[in-house]
């Protein structure tokens, strides 16, 4: 076995380095990243076909790849509060009044639920047009299994309110939530960061000396920061390639046409809500297409990592140097987006969920009685889900038990869990981008020239930016 796991990694060695001699001749981020996509669904592919999902040379070679997947995005977890905090420091000191920051908060946080309403409904519809349903489904033991642990986990989610979740957004201790101890943490750290930046800014005049020592200092923290979030994210592509490649390698083929009809559902669902994202985008005034060929990258890397807070650091770069969209308002977007209103796992998946197990209990879910309850724990319950894999399944039962629906039942998808919750991730990302663009646009702050412009982000690009 060892001499066939080495010729697997020798094969990924060699893709990789193929990767590396697209960097050093400059080719474009967007090139470089499809690129990664590419190999790594064909790696994953060729591996599957040759030795089977269940052959130890496959897990082992797996394994070995994970260190460069998810190896990257442990990168990207490190650099996401200290990037949160000064960039929305820094941001707030260069703003005029506290009005503007409310402006912003308002209109990100509203986009962001609004549009979380708008896929549940849509789920719903896909549940309707494909006819989902729980009733008959079979359970084999990994599923019966999930379910159990689904059970066990209901008491978690039904002892959560909205006060108590709005009142976890309060930092009690903000070096705790500097570590992401817990799973509101990022929002804890933002509004941290607003307390210190409101703070500085109340010594302007007081103390000019002091102020002006701080910002200097911030300004220095805030380069350094972005030099190490370019430094990560020229690991990209790399790290596409490799959770792609073992994503595809361990996804069991059987698993996903049983269950096929849920996929096309989902994906159905998933594309529409994309469409009204860059409908979006065209009603405020901006290119719909070039907006999606720019936010490309980061939509491919969310696909594969199956992480929005993840994602933060990209999404603030793309927002900034791709769409013109203003620091401070692309962190607030990326942030929030990242624990509120996700639209793929606390509006569309939940939605579905809830149409597929109402009739095993003798009710029918295309009725006016159940619907607008549903949108209504949908919006709701979108406030505050994690940003990491596992999101859904906790918005799943905070659903599913307000409407005294079996949550056991939600485990017969587990087997195609992982392919579901990669387009639920990168609709997430394109949620809180969409939420970022209206919001900049809403208050004239959108460079035009930036989003208008075709340059790509190369190597020499990226440094520069940095």
């Amino acid at each position: 076995m060892a001499i066939t796991v080495f010729l697997n990694l020798a094969i990924a060695a060699a893709l990789l380095a193929f990767m590396y001699r697209q960097q050093a001749k400059h080719a474009t981020f967007t090139v470089r990243v499809f690129t990664g996509l590419g190999l790594g669904v064909a790696l994953g592919a060729g591996l599957q076909a040759a030795y089977g999902i269940a052959a130890p040379e496959l897990k082992t070679t797996a394994e070995y790849l994970d260190i460069v997947g998810s190896g990257y995005v442990k990168l990207l977890q490190m650099i996401i509060m200290p990037l949160i905090m000064v960039s929305i420091v820094g941001a707030i000191l260069k703003l005029k009044n506290a009005t503007s920051l409310g402006k912003i908060s308002a209109l990100t946080i509203g986009t962001l639920m609004a549009t979380t309403i708008v896929a549940a409904a849509i789920g719903i519809l896909m549940a309707k047009l494909f006819g989902l349903t729980a009733v008959g489904m079979a359970s084999n033991a990994a599923e019966v299994a999930r379910g159990a642990y689904l059970q066990g986990k209901l008491g978690d989610a039904q002892a959560i309110s909205l006060p108590s979740m709005l009142l976890s957004f309060i930092p009690a201790n903000p070096f705790q939530d500097l570590t992401g101890a817990r799973k509101t943490s990022t929002i804890a750290v933002v509004v941290f960061s607003i307390f210190i930046g409101m703070a500085a800014t109340g010594i302007h005049d007081k103390k000019p000396d002091l102020f002006a020592s701080f910002e200097h200092a911030v300004h220095v923290a805030h380069a350094i920061v972005m030099r190490i979030v370019t430094m990560v994210l020229r690991l990209t592509p790399y790290g596409v390639f490799a959770l792609m490649a073992q994503m595809v390698a361990t996804s069991s083929l059987a698993d996903i046409v049983n269950l096929i009809n849920f996929v096309l559902a989902s994906y159905s669902a998933l594309a529409l809500m994309f469409v009204v994202h860059l409908s979006l985008v065209a009603a405020a005034g901006l290119n719909p297409l070039r907006h999606a060929r720019k936010i490309f990258p980061v939509l491919a890397f969310a696909f594969t990592s199956r992480t929005s807070a993840g994602s933060i650091p990209m999404n603030v770069q793309t927002q900034t140097q791709r769409l013109g969209i203003p620091e401070g308002i692309a962190n607030f977007a990326a942030s929030f987006g990242a624990t509120i209103g996700q639209n793929g796992c606390a509006g569309i998946y939940p939605a579905m969920l809830a149409v597929m197990i109402a009739p095993t209990v003798g009710i029918d879910p295309f009725t006016a009685g159940f619907i607008l309850p549903l949108l209504a724990i949908v919006a709701i319950g979108s406030v505050g889900v994690a940003g990491v894999g596992g999101g859904a399944t906790f918005a799943a039962l905070i659903v599913l038990s307000s409407l005294n629906l079996p949550v056991a039942l939600a485990g017969l998808l587990i087997s195609i869990e992982p392919l579901i919750d990669m387009g639920r991730t990168a609709l997430n990302v394109s949620g809180a981008i969409t939420a970022g663009t209206l919001t900049s646009r809403v208050l004239g702050e959108t460079d035009m020239a930036v989003f208008n412009s075709d340059a790509e982000l190369t190597e020499e690009s990226e440094s520069k930016a940095a």
